[in-house]
C-alpha cells in the first residue's frame, strides 16, 4: 500500500472544540474554520439554509469549492458548527425570580435567537452538537431548574420539553413570515382582499362555532394567526404543564 502524507479529516467533535491544529488539515488556504462558519451563518440568515452549499459558500469566500473540504467535511458538520456558534454567542439573560420567571427567561432567549436566525429552529437536531456553545447554553439553562427538587433526569426532561415548544413556536412564526413574503400582503391586506369572499362562503348556520370563534380570534389578533401571541400563550401553558412536575 502506498503511504500518504495527507492528514485525515477531523471528526465533528474535533471541529466543534477546535481540537485539531490547523496545520494537520493540510496547507493553509488563508481561512479558518471560524471564518467559514461565519460566512455560512450570514448566507443562511440572508437566503435560508438551503442556500448554504459548498459551491455557493466557496463563491462567497472567493475560494475553490474543494478548498472548503479541508476545513469542514460536509454540510451536516457545517450546520452543527453553525448552530454551536449561534449558541455560544446568544444572549444569556440572568435567571432570576420564581421558577416560572426563570424558565420564561430561558424560553424568551431561545425564541429571540430563533427569530433572528429562522433557519436555526428547523436545523436544530434531536442530538445537539456537543460543542462549547451548546455546553455553555445547557449549563446556563439548567440553572433555572437547579434546586427545585427534581432529579437530574427530570431537569433534563423539563428543559427538553420547554425548548421543544420554543423551536416549534419559532418555526411556525418563520412560516408565517414566509407566507406573508410570498403573498406580498400583510395580514390586514390579506383579510381586506379575501374578507368579502369568506363572508359569503362561511355560513354561520353550517359552521356556527367556527365562525363565532374564528371571528373573535381574528378581531383580537388582527389576523387568523398571530405568532407572537401564540408564543406567549403557549409558553404559559407549557409552564403550567411543568408545574405539575415541579410543584407536586
Amino acid at each position: 500500500m502506498r503511504a500518504t502524507t495527507e492528514s485525515p479529516r477531523p471528526n465533528l467533535l474535533e471541529l466543534l472544540w477546535r481540537a485539531t491544529p490547523e496545520t494537520s488539515r493540510g496547507p493553509r488556504k488563508g481561512l479558518t474554520v471560524d471564518e467559514v462558519v461565519a460566512a455560512a451563518i450570514a448566507l443562511a440568515d440572508a437566503e435560508g439554509l438551503e442556500a448554504v452549499t459548498v459551491r455557493r459558500l466557496a463563491q462567497e469566500l472567493g475560494k475553490a469549492p474543494m478548498t472548503l473540504y479541508t476545513y469542514v467535511p460536509g454540510k451536516a458538520e457545517l450546520v452543527s458548527l453553525m448552530l454551536d456558534s449561534l449558541f455560544e454567542g446568544m444572549a444569556r439573560t440572568p435567571a432570576q425570580g420564581s421558577w416560572r420567571e426563570r424558565l420564561a427567561t430561558v424560553a424568551r432567549d431561545n425564541y429571540t435567537l430563533y427569530r433572528a436566525h429562522p433557519w436555526a429552529a428547523a436545523a436544530s437536531p434531536n442530538r445537539p452538537p456537543l460543542g462549547p456553545g451548546q455546553c455553555a447554553k445547557y449549563e446556563h439553562e439548567l440553572q433555572a431548574l437547579e434546586g427545585l427538587g427534581l432529579s437530574d433526569v427530570e431537569m433534563d426532561d423539563a428543559l427538553t420539553y420547554l425548548l421543544a415548544f420554543v423551536r416549534t413556536a419559532a418555526r411556525d412564526a418563520a412560516q408565517s413570515d414566509a407566507e406573508r413574503e410570498t403573498s406580498g400582503m400583510s395580514d390586514e391586506e390579506w383579510w381586506e382582499t379575501n374578507g368579502p369572499l369568506l363572508a359569503r362562503v362561511l355560513d354561520p348556520a353550517r359552521f356556527p362555532t367556527a365562525v363565532r370563534v374564528g371571528q373573535a380570534a381574528g378581531e383580537a389578533h388582527d389576523a387568523a394567526y398571530n405568532p407572537e401571541h401564540a408564543f406567549v400563550f403557549g409558553l404559559e401553558r407549557t409552564l403550567d404543564g411543568l408545574s405539575t412536575l415541579i410543584e407536586r
